[in-house]
């Protein structure tokens, strides 16, 4: 019988879930659909659960739903507890369990996709929400000289600044703040995890913030040169990365949660990456 997995999300027409996780299907051969569904923004728990009870096996979840997933999960990874959001749902026993994959999908891309290690790198990451949540532990984890979290609203990034520290200690050269105060800092890694880009906005980032061969990653994707992306490549920024492969990346580590088997993943990510231009 074929197993069912869907993405949940508002809007979802545009998720590219269903040709991904299709296209590792096959090359695992494994017997799964997977489809969308857009869930009501006043009805995203009902939603879940109907999919369940219809004989759903999981779901990946993305916005604007990964809070109220958190919020509705029976298991948490300490991954998931930690990140306070969650992108992956598996059914299991009447129980609902949960993970966030959106930062090893981030991590792994960095490092092993784009070849940029982490390791003693000061790393910049733009934005306090969801996306920016999920990517902090990960990319702590890889242990760089300095993370700096900037956001419009300093308070926000101070208050998960101060999550992390209470999870964690105070890990080495963790701070949070306003965009302000970046000041004439420079590093090697700036990743965009605000949503300026959808709305074709820019951060207020200098221009002087990305160091001599920086990366700059943009956590969307498929949106081609975006204001953020224009702005390093103008300040002479030669390493440019959409988050395609950040995409393919988790959402082969939610098959593997799911299925057992992890999916190469190169195929897919060619397959999906546009030219940034």
């Amino acid at each position: 019988m074929t197993d069912r997995y869907a993405v949940i999300g508002n809007p979802i027409s545009h998720s590219k879930s269903p040709l991904i996780h299709s296209s590792f299907a096959s090359a695992t051969c494994q017997d799964l659909a997977y489809t969308t569904v857009e869930g009501p923004l006043d009805g995203f728990e009902a939603a879940v659960r109907a999919f369940r009870d219809g004989g759903g096996r999981g779901m990946n979840v993305t916005a604007p739903f990964k809070l109220q997933a958190f919020a509705m999960a029976d298991s948490l990874t300490e991954r998931a507890r930690q990140a306070g959001a969650v992108n992956a749902l598996k059914f299991e026993a009447g129980r609902i369990l949960a993970d966030n994959f959106d930062g090893l999908g981030l991590v792994r891309d960095i490092t092993q996709n784009l070849g940029a290690p982490l390791r003693g790198k000061r790393l910049l990451l733009l934005g306090a929400g969801g996306a920016a949540r999920g990517a902090l532990l990960p990319l702590l984890d890889q242990q760089p000289a300095e993370l700096v979290v900037a956001n419009r609203n300093p308070e926000r990034a101070a208050e998960l600044v101060a999550e992390m520290v209470a999870e964690l200690g105070s890990p080495a050269g963790l701070r949070g703040g306003g965009f302000a105060e970046i000041g004439t800092a420079q590093f090697d890694v700036i990743v965009n995890a605000t949503s300026a880009s959808l709305k074709g906005e820019l951060p207020p980032l200098p221009a002087a913030a990305f160091a001599p061969g920086a990366l700059a990653y943009e956590m969307v994707y498929g949106k081609g040169l975006t204001p953020f992306l224009r702005l390093a490549q103008n300040a002479g920024v030669a390493r440019l990365a959409d988050g395609v492969g950040m995409l393919v990346e988790q959402a082969a580590e939610a098959f593997a949660w799911w299925r057992g088997v992890r999916p190469a993943t190169r195929e897919v990510i060619d397959q999906l990456t546009i030219p940034l231009k």
